[in-house]
């Protein structure tokens, strides 16, 4: 199971990830928390919804819709519902402490809603962001909350017994970058880019996803309003490369499996199970 802040978010960090694990007929889930109402529109002739976040949000869940198809049988849902809390915006914003933002909302609500999803799924794995959300959005740091934080109270058997029976998760991994993907967009000059990022040797796992680069990329095509990947940019050139494919995880709750190479990394996040 993965939680996500907002639509695309799953299919840039966790794609090929989820392609390759519905390949493998694992039974693959994913929480979207909001929308994305306030996210850029990059595409003009979608120029329509960029004042308009009732209608971007809209739109993206159509997205969302369409782009899981690309990876196979994803079942999804929202946390809360489709709508229940809104896109927070980018640190700083506004949005941040908006009625019904993600960041601002009520943590034990969140916490009811997400132990009702991992009751219903029972995942052995799930994933989600580390705890500064990738790069800072309050909706990422958000996430990482809402699935940590519902941990035990899913396993407690005296929590909230009317949302299932009780479930412990194996285990939990942080979706991250690794210190040498860094280092090299850094010697290319890219200026921007802005992500935390874990050395290398303290890695945990490393799924090489490249045969799945073509679903992922298929994927991110499906968000028009947040992608264009026929552009020249540093993004554009990013995603069509096939080590886009490859993703990289620390594991923070559970027992580390067998791995390989200099630095043991598992090649699977059900090592061990």
């Amino acid at each position: 199971m993965l939680v996500h802040a907002h639509p695309d978010d799953e299919s840039t960090a966790t794609g090929a990830t989820m392609a390759r694990y519905c390949a493998e007929g694992a039974a693959v889930s994913l929480v979207t928390c909001t929308s994305g109402e306030l996210g850029e529109v990059v595409t003009d002739d979608l120029a329509h919804l960029r004042d308009d976040p009732e209608a971007l949000g809209a739109h993206r869940r159509e997205e969302i819709a369409d782009a899981l198809v690309e990876y196979g049988p994803v079942r999804h849902h929202w946390l809360g519902g489709a709508g229940r809390w809104r896109d927070s915006g980018m640190v700083g914003t506004e949005g941040n402490s908006a009625p019904g933002s993600f960041a601002g909302a009520d943590r034990a609500e969140i916490t009811r809603e997400m132990v009702r999803i991992l009751r219903a799924e029972r995942p052995q794995v799930a994933v989600t962001y580390d705890e500064v959300g990738g790069y800072g959005h309050p909706d990422h740091i958000a996430a990482h909350r809402a699935l940590m934080e519902a941990l035990e109270p899913a396993a407690d058997p005296g929590y909230a017994p009317e949302l299932g029976e009780p479930w412990r998760v194996a285990k939990v991994y942080w979706s991250t970058l690794p210190r040498s993907t860094i280092e090299k967009i850094e010697a290319m000059g890219i200026e921007g880019f802005t992500a935390h990022s874990v050395p290398d040797e303290e890695l945990t796992a490393v799924l090489d996803g490249r045969e799945f680069h073509p679903a992922k990329v298929a994927a991110m095509r499906r968000y028009r309003s947040q992608v264009d990947l026929d552009g020249d940019d540093f993004f554009a050139g990013m995603v069509a490369s096939p080590e886009f494919a490859v993703e990289h995880y620390l594991l923070v709750r559970g027992e580390r499996g067998p791995g390989s190479g200099p630095y043991g990394w598992e090649d699977d996040l059900f090592a061990g199970l």
